[in-house]
């Protein structure tokens, strides 16, 4: 690839810039260079002999295509979720999204594109069976992990998805690349949100192109906290220790002070009751939603981090897998190196009460519950609970805090 600016791209990025102010404001921050194929990485967008070929209008709106995934971030999204996952990220269904979402933005801004191509509206309504949704409504995360196959339907939708994806002629276009683009994710999220809001003004100040559309777009860029990390959090404030007043245990300070008035012949002060800790290891409480509606990508990696956490602090993991009802329950040692994720039967309704007053029998210091939150909860107990939800859009805990898988 060469060093130096896309001579390729040079005439359909001139051309942007009085077709679409916002667009040609936002194609100033990328890096666009001739390449053997036409794709985005991180910040670098690669022109190929496929460009080039292309009529000048089509040239225009698949450079603004690339502009919008670089501006959106979805190289750098993509390597986060790569980083999490692991094996069982499926980078072509993140590709699918992010197409789907830049496409249909471009689409809408009367921009041209190779066609056939695909959109948000063809991939709910021929993929996954969805009549309803707008770009208010999807980022390319929710949108990745609605693509993924769960449960019973595995083969339907996968075979459903592949059979759109393949008579639009979809090709994936976006690479990890620099996952930060030069700089933290937190930092570089934010500056690109600084960009996409300039480009919103430019574009409602001439009054074309997708600037008057952006701001209605959900998968606009804005520093997040990994899930992971809240999860961490939460847990971590649930399991300190509660000190409580022992008289058993003596202040270290009324040692230190009898100690003086001993040595100095004065009167020995008032006994000062230490404290001790309310209990001697923290309990969490995992309570697996045995239902059917948690996917077992997200139950593996939802699993890995509450066994990881449980490692690191010590503290006894207690299973209990449910449906409307306890189905399996389990005590995991703190000092067990891999705890094995029990065995999920699949079906049934939902209750949280069963799982909750499992809970509350153990002393638990937290309970945390992997579920779609479809079923009665009952109520609040004393004890911290964590809701952890596949896709949190639209959904309320009960009581308790929620933490969305899909971020």
């Amino acid at each position: 690839m060469s060093g130096r600016h896309s001579a390729r791209a040079r005439p359909a990025l001139v051309d942007l810039a009085e077709a679409d102010p916002a667009l040609a404001a936002l194609a100033l921050w990328c890096d666009h260079r001739d390449g053997a194929t036409t794709g985005t990485a991180g910040t670098v967008i690669t022109y190929g002999p496929d460009f080039e070929a292309l009529p000048r209008h089509v040239q225009i709106g698949l450079a603004a295509h690339h502009v919008l995934h670089v501006a959106l971030r979805h190289s750098a999204r993509m390597g986060d979720l790569q980083a999490r996952h692991g094996d069982a990220f499926r980078p072509d269904l993140f590709n699918l999204a992010a197409d789907a979402l830049v496409n249909t933005v471009l689409l809408a801004a009367d921009h041209a594109l190779p066609r056939p191509a695909v959109t948000l509206e063809g991939l709910l309504r021929e993929g996954l069976g969805q009549a309803e949704g707008g770009l208010a409504e999807w980022d390319v995360e929710r949108l990745y992990f609605a693509l993924l196959p769960r449960g019973g339907d595995e083969g339907d939708r996968g075979a459903a998805v592949e059979d759109y994806a393949e008579r639009q002629r979809f090709v994936p276009d976006v690479d990890p690349g620099d996952a930060t683009g030069g700089g933290g994710a937190a930092e570089e999220a934010a500056r690109w949100q600084q960009h996409l809001s300039r480009a919103v003004e430019a574009g409602r100040a001439a009054g074309r192109g997708v600037g008057a559309a952006l701001h209605r777009l959900a998968d606009l860029p804005e520093p997040q906290t990994p899930w992971n990390v809240i999860l961490r959090r939460l847990l971590t404030r649930a399991v300190m220790p509660e000190r409580r007043p022992s008289s058993q245990r003596p202040a270290r300070r009324w040692i230190a002070a009898a100690a003086q008035a001993e040595r100095a012949g004065t009167p020995v002060p008032g006994f000062e009751a230490g404290y001790r800790s309310q209990t001697d290891v923290a309990r969490v409480v995992v309570g697996l939603d045995a239902s059917g509606s948690i996917d077992d990508v997200r139950l593996g990696l939802f699993w890995a981090e509450v066994t990881g956490i449980a490692r690191r602090m010590a503290v006894e993991l207690h299973v209990a897998v449910f449906d409307d009802g306890l189905r399996h329950v389990a005590r995991l040692a703190p000092t067990e190196s891999r705890p094995v994720l029990p065995e999920m039967p699949r079906g049934g309704g939902t209750d949280f009460a069963p799982v909750v007053a499992h809970a509350a029998r153990l002393g638990a210091s937290a309970l945390v519950v992997l579920t779609d939150l479809d079923g009665p909860a009952g109520p609040a107990p004393r004890f911290p609970v964590i809701w952890a939800v596949p896709d949190a859009a639209g959904v309320a805990a009960p009581f308790g805090r929620l933490v969305d898988l899909s971020r």
